[in-house]
Formats: structure tokens, C-alpha cells, sequence
């Protein structure tokens, strides 16, 4: 059961919770969740476009979405929150106006705030799209694996399981390779797994990457 479900819904309430927090009535919900992919996207492509970092990683955790009847809070979890403030020093006045730009939310007010990760490679998002970066400039997978389970033993994680599923170097047939370092107890509920799937398109087709990162016991 433990590989069949996403480890993130398979623990909410327990030892996670969810990224959007809202309340709307049944006909209104499916307004509010593509706002919220919406602005998910909008946030993702001003990044990518003004942020990169010599690995190719643009360093979203993941981002939280608040919302009131007359306010939308976000809250960006990011690994390398400087690049975005250094390369454009009103960045994060202009991504508020873009994602105001892109909802058309008059009578609501729009806050994003940034929130700085201590040790970034320990969030599964962030390291995939460190090993996407390494896939891309066609560095080996399985060095591209392997140091990525360096970067995250800097971390302080308990365990990491990586896998990678395609035409892999190039090959005719596609195939599934993985690497597991330390413990991934994914059918204990109480275990505190962090869980990203990730797409990334190289010249040989499309690779998908997937990464649990075991954080924690309770």
C-alpha cells in the first residue's frame, strides 16, 4: 500500500498538513483551486525566468496559500532566496504584481512573503530539480543519484529513496533505475516522509524523477 498512494495524502492530518488553507462552498471550489494552481504557475515561471543558479536549480520548496475573504496570503518556501533579491532588487514587489496580473483580484488583497530554508537539499523538490539539471547537461544518472544522496545526508535525513523512470542515456527501451540510502518506512503513517514527482524533458524524451526523503519519527 505504501508505494500505491501519495505519501503527502496518505499522512494529512497526521504528520502533515496541507499547503492551501481555505473554506468555499461546494460550487465555488474548483474556482478556488485553479486560483491556486494559477498563482502556483505564476510564481513557478517568474522564478524560473529571474532565478537559476549554476545547477540549474531554481530552489522552491513548496508554497503555501492562505486565503480570507479579502486577503490571499503566500508564503514561498525557498532554498536560495538571495538570487531573486539580488538580481532584481523590487523582485518580490514585481512578482506581486504579476500574480495580481494573472487573478484580476481587485477587492482582495494579494501578501507574499519568502521564507528561507535552512538546508535546501533536504527538500525533495529542490533536489529533483538539481538531478533535472544534471540529466539535462548529460551527466551519468547514476552520478547525477548518487550525489544527490550526498547533498542530502548534509541534511541531517534519516533516509532517501530516489528513482528514475525513461529513456535513460538514451536508450531504445525505456527503463525504471532507483537508489535507496538509510531508511524509507513508507507504510508507517506516522513516519514524516516529504514526497516530490517531477518531470523533466531532456533531448532523448521525457524523464520522470521521483524522491521520498524520510525526515522523522513521531
Amino acid at each position: 500500500m505504501g508505494q500505491k498512494i501519495n505519501p503527502l495524502g496518505f499522512r494529512l492530518g497526521t504528520t502533515q498538513s496541507h499547503y492551501s488553507l481555505w473554506f468555499s462552498q461546494p460550487k465555488n471550489y474548483s474556482e478556488g483551486l485553479q486560483e491556486d494552481q494559477k498563482i502556483r504557475d505564476c510564481i513557478k515561471n517568474y522564478v524560473q525566468k529571474n532565478t537559476k543558479t549554476s545547477s540549474g536549480v531554481e530552489g522552491i520548496a513548496h508554497i503555501e496559500i492562505q486565503k480570507r475573504i479579502d486577503l490571499i496570503q503566500v508564503r514561498i518556501h525557498m532554498g536560495f532566496p538571495k538570487l531573486l533579491i539580488e538580481n532584481r532588487p523590487q523582485g518580490v514587489e514585481d512578482l506581486k504584481r504579476n500574480v495580481q496580473k494573472e487573478l484580476n483580484c481587485a477587492n482582495r488583497k494579494l501578501n507574499i512573503a519568502i521564507t528561507r530554508i535552512e538546508k535546501p537539499y533536504g527538500h525533495p523538490n529542490i533536489l529533483a530539480e538539481f538531478i533535472a539539471g544534471q540529466l539535462k547537461s548529460r551527466v551519468s544518472f547514476r552520478k547525477a543519484m548518487k550525489k544527490a544522496i550526498e547533498l542530502t545526508e548534509q541534511a541531517d535525513t534519516k533516509g532517501i529513496q530516489i528513482q528514475i523512470a525513461g529513456r535513460i542515456d538514451g536508450k531504445e527501451i525505456a527503463r525504471v533505475e532507483w537508489i535507496r540510502e538509510g531508511r524509507v518506512p513508507l507504510q508507517t503513517i506516522r513516519a514524516k516522509i516529504d514526497y516530490c514527482a517531477y518531470t523533466v524533458r531532456t533531448i532523448y524524451g521525457v524523464l520522470g524523477i521521483k524522491i521520498w526523503i524520510f525526515r522523522d519519527e513521531e
